[in-house]
């Protein structure tokens, strides 16, 4: 029954549509550049706001120029730019919520510029037409990855490549889409588009450096970059009108209609209107029925995928037998062995497939019965993403305890980045792209993952490197597998690395994401320096890295942070935001700290304003130090005590 009230409701929208509400335009972004200011009732606000009713009278239109005032030193230009598939309606609206809205978000600036998914509108008190501007520059896009990333890079490149050159020749109205089959079954939808003011060149280099910028998105299925010029967006779902989507007219057949003679009472016009809304509403209920037996279906199957998904991932599913993997492994040869931390040992396999496989061997001291052990292990088996490290099973047989990883063969970052050897292998390229990367990884345990999780054991040694150099966390989820007694909130069981925990946890046992997020800053730091937190102390340069990274950016020299081998190969805008970025993570109150949300956005985004970071909090921990709070040490971590060599990790998970 609900259908058919849907049904009727879009048949009397039919009759009423014009007389509709305007709908809300998505909004996407805005940008105030807040270097320049007007005073309220100024020359330059009355201007402003005689341009924003020429460009809301003037929205019918897909763009417009206008400049409101005569003297340059108080003249406002403005322009609007109607996304090219929308039709007059659609723009109309946006446009003229858009002047409403810029200056609810930009109330006293001279220069601003908004986007919504319909149409962007921009002001400045210069004059901007004509000219390619690229900043600021917004970089949106879908968090799914891209499997086959070598063949989807080729397809995109050649695609939005084409839709430029489309566009940049198109005349007045320079906007293009295009379409290319990736797969069998998903194809590639891009759009590009440019405001009319530029020349042709223009144009296209405007959207080839949107290309180029694009290009580290390239991993994503779908991404979208906003400059005041011009735009690129591509996914893998159709987001626009495409040609010949919408239905085609209803054609009738010549009614045969039987009139008294002298006595006609109805009209060929009336007839016709009566016809054509009940025919347009026949065909809506076709389709509409269409829709919902497809739309069931979906979800029948959808349901069906779920459960699948989950069935795959059981207990009975993750389990190898002992035997394989002491086949595996050698029986724990030492020539096999990878490390040894708090947990235990960790040894490299082959499993007769010709899989390799990490095996790290729980010490004994997990009073966690079989079945909990179990159940843990096939929930941190359901956490994957691109940045952590794959669990693959466990081993449950007599006194052993042991989890199977993915191995991944690049060792550790510290491996390279304290080996005086290794370090130039890191250059400031693949530096840059560890810290993207490690940030993703915490963003999903954080907020993306089933569970939120907090690592609180974060630092270089529990950073992996796959064959590409590409960061995988590992030690997530081991609180759960090995057992450890714990609140959400706080704990008594202090089991981390001294250097890289946030003071909060060290002294008082608290710990949140922003813990986590400390722990990213002081790996920043490192990252860049290419020196352990704790090389610094008792130094004449600085208690820590933290406090010597402070005093370079108090003196304006924050570049010396830099590694040596890094010369002058490195980008100093990445270097100075990641810094800046860093000092921002380790400052002493959580609540200043910024969310893993809001680091993976600056990071990707020059157009983000960064506040101004406190002054870190600067303290290195004992043993007494810990006793005196009431903290009770893991016996596990005794090794992290006193240097970070700890391998013990806490995670702390609970449902959303």
């Amino acid at each position: 029954m609900l259908y058919f009230n849907i049904l009727f409701l879009i048949c009397f929208l039919i009759w009423v549509g014009p007389q509709a509400q305007a709908i809300t335009p998505t909004y996407l972004y805005h940008n105030c550049t807040n270097t320049s200011t007007f005073t309220p009732n100024s020359i330059y606000h009355s201007n402003l706001n005689h341009l924003l009713s020429v460009l809301s009278s003037n929205a019918t239109l897909e763009s417009y120029n206008a400049t409101a005032g005569s003297n340059s030193s108080t003249s406002a230009h403005g322009s609007f730019l109607c996304r090219g598939d929308v039709n007059a309606t659609v723009c109309r609206d946006c446009v003229r919520f858009a002047t409403g809205d810029v200056l609810k978000r930009c109330p006293v600036e001279k220069e601003a510029v908004i986007w919504y998914d319909e149409c962007q509108l921009r002001y400045s008190n210069r004059s901007f037409f004509g000219t390619v501007d690229e900043r600021p520059r917004i970089f949106l896009y879908n968090t799914a990855n891209i499997t086959d990333l070598g063949r989807f890079r080729e397809t995109l490149n050649v695609t939005v490549r084409d839709a430029a050159a489309e566009a940049a020749s198109g005349g007045r109205k320079k906007y293009a889409t295009k379409e290319a089959n990736f797969t069998g079954f998903q194809t590639l939808y891009s759009l590009v588009q440019c405001t009319p003011d530029l020349s042709s060149a223009d144009c296209n280099r405007c959207l080839l450096d949107n290309k180029e910028s694009l290009y580290r998105f390239s991993d994503k299925q779908g991404a979208r970059l906003l400059f005041p010029s011009c735009n690129v967006r591509f996914e893998l779902y159709p987001f626009y009108n495409q040609t010949g989507s919408q239905l085609p007219p209803v054609t009738l057949p010549p009614a045969s209609v039987t009139r008294p003679k002298g006595k006609s009472k109805i009209s060929t016009g009336t007839i016709v209107a009566i016809a054509v809304p009940i025919a347009v509403c026949i065909v809506l209920f076709i389709v509409g029925a269409c829709f919902i037996v497809r739309r069931a279906k979906s979800k029948q199957n959808s349901r069906r995928q779920e459960n699948a998904e989950d069935d795959i991932t059981t207990v009975a599913s993750l389990q190898f037998g002992l035997s394989t993997i002491e086949a595996a492994t050698n029986k724990f040869s030492i020539n096999n062995k990878l490390g040894e931390g708090g947990f235990g040992e960790v040894y490299k396999g082959t499993l007769s497939n010709g899989k390799e496989i990490a095996v790290k061997r729980l010490s004994k001291d997990s009073v966690q019965g079989a079945e909990e052990f179990k159940n843990e292990v096939v929930v941190v088996a359901k956490l994957q993403h691109r940045n952590l490290v794959r669990l693959l099973g466990f081993c449950l047989e007599g006194e052993e305890k042991l989890l199977v990883y993915e191995f991944v063969p690049n060792k550790s970052l510290d491996y390279f980045l304290y080996d005086p050897e290794k370090q130039p292998l890191l250059d400031w390229s693949r530096r840059y792209k560890l810290i993207g990367g490690i940030a993703r990884g915490i963003l999903y345990l954080h907020e993306d993952s089933r569970l939120r999780i907090i690592h609180r054991d974060l630092k270089p040694s529990n950073i992996l490197l796959d064959a590409e150099m590409n960061p995988k966390i590992s030690d997530f989820g081991m609180a759960r597998i090995f057992g450890v007694d714990q609140t959400r909130g706080n704990t008594s069981r202090i089991v981390g690395t001294y250097g890289y925990m946030s003071p909060e946890y060290a002294m008082h046992g608290q710990f949140s994401v922003k813990s986590d997020v400390y722990s990213f800053g002081v790996l920043i730091f490192e990252i860049i320096s290419g020196k352990r937190n704790s090389s610094f102390y008792q130094s004449d340069c600085a208690e820590d890295l933290l406090s010597y990274a402070w005093k370079l950016w108090k003196e304006g020299t924050p570049l010396a942070l830099a590694d040596p081998t890094l010369r002058d190969s490195y980008s100093e805008n990445e270097v100075l935001r990641c810094i800046h970025l860093g000092l921002l993570c380790v400052q002493e109150d959580p609540d200043d700290r910024p969310t893993m949300a809001s680091i993976v956005m600056m990071l990707n985004s020059y157009s983000v304003t960064l506040p101004v970071p406190q002054q870190p909090a600067f303290f290195i921990p004992t043993e007494t130090d810990m006793q005196m709070k009431g903290l009770e040490f893991d016996q596990s971590a005794s090794q992290a005590i006193s240097v970070s060599v700890n391998e013990a990790s806490i995670t702390e998970m609970y449902p959303r």
